[in-house]
């Protein structure tokens, strides 16, 4: 494979670097929620009805009523209680307008200006290492996956390199696929040795229709390039003509280290080997694209470096607040006076009295 090879991770890849977000929130509240407990009132109210109703009461008194009982009821009768039930819910109604419920609108708006990120990762056979734990790869991987998930609205893609090259996902702001398929990498899946200056070109490749403004490449590796087509410098050279800073890491403790080779029998092994980074070059490419050179020689100085480019490299991100409040409280007066209204066209009209 080389540097222009198409993608084989499958991700779509979004065509903008900023956006907005808009979070819309409806809720309701009070403003005068005290007033509530006014509904209390109420069941006195209610109280003192149904003992007056269950006393009894005549405008007219009569010696017996014996002849009246038998009596159909009319429509009267089962409406002599609607004109209170009336009353009592425009009360209700009146103290609810009172504590003025207000529908609320929360917007927050969220302009992100971000940054385009290609992690360049080295997966060839000495990335299994013991001087890290549990090894060099997996420090790494799960070491970028943090990066990952601190980087909100940035657009980041990753390619990897050993003898050969190849994306395994393209710029994406979606972080829970992207970190899975970081977490599936290993070493062995393509041939081993490598090719630096192949894998920044990759990256870079990625990068080519970005219309970001800040454009980053964070090449990491623990060897010197002994493959591929392309220089590393030259890869660098063509880094800084395109705008796009390259930081890069040396991964590898100082002295000797566990490497990985195979016995006779086909077992693997461990032997303690010299370690061997080509850090001249890497700190060539960081100095022509104006990035930085680190060595990591543990995981907790890899943390801390990859902490530091996030600290270097921070997204524009813009978080703008606004509530706005619609009083509900007019169509709860209006109801009321409609019940009002509506209990003495009732009283007058249906539930007439002899005075």
């Amino acid at each position: 494979m080389d540097a222009g090879e198409p993608l084989t991770g499958g991700l779509p890849s979004p065509p903008a670097v900023s956006g907005n977000d808009d979070i819309f929130k409806d809720y309701m509240r009070f403003a005068n929620p005290y007033l509530l407990w006014l509904l209390a009132l109420l069941l006195p109210i209610i109280a003192y009805y149904v003992y007056r109703t269950l006393q009894g009461g005549a405008a007219i008194r009569f010696s017996s009523v014996a002849a009246a009982r038998n009596v159909p009821r009319t429509l009267r009768y089962w409406l002599r209680h609607v004109p209170f039930v009336l009353r009592l819910a425009a009360l209700a109604l009146m103290i609810v307008a009172l504590a003025r419920p207000q529908t609320v609108e929360d917007q927050s708006r969220t302009n992100a200006e971000g940054i385009d990120i290609m992690l360049a990762m080295d997966i060839s056979s000495s990335m299994l290492a013991r001087d890290f734990s549990p090894d060099r790869l997996t420090a790494a991987k799960e070491v970028a996956g943090e990066f990952i998930a601190d980087r909100y609205g940035d657009r980041i893609g990753l390619a990897v390199f050993a003898g050969e090259t190849y994306t395994q996902s393209p710029l994406t702001t979606d972080k829970g696929t992207l970190q899975t398929l970081l977490a599936r990498l290993q070493s062995g899946i393509i041939e081993d040795g490598t090719a630096i200056g192949n894998g920044l070109a990759t990256a870079l490749n990625r990068l080519r229709e970005s219309e970001a403004k800040s454009k980053v490449i964070i090449l990491l590796t623990d060897g010197v390039n002994n493959r591929g087509e392309i220089a590393p410098l030259m890869a660098a050279g063509i880094a800084a003509d395109m705008g796009v800073k390259v930081y890069t890491i040396g991964v590898g403790t100082r002295g000797k280290a566990p490497y990985p080779a195979v016995d006779m029998f086909g077992n693997m092994t461990f032997q303690m080997m010299d370690v061997e980074i080509d850090e001249e070059t890497l700190q060539a490419i960081a100095d022509q694209t104006g990035g930085r050179y680190f060595r990591a020689t543990d995981r907790q100085k890899l943390k801390e470096i990859y902490d530091e480019i996030n600290t270097l490299e921070k997204s524009e991100v813009e978080v703008t607040d606004l509530t706005i409040y619609h009083e509900q409280f007019v169509a709860l007066l209006l109801l009321a006076i409609a019940l009002l209204a509506a209990e003495m066209l009732i009283e007058k009209l249906v539930l007439k009295r002899i005075p």
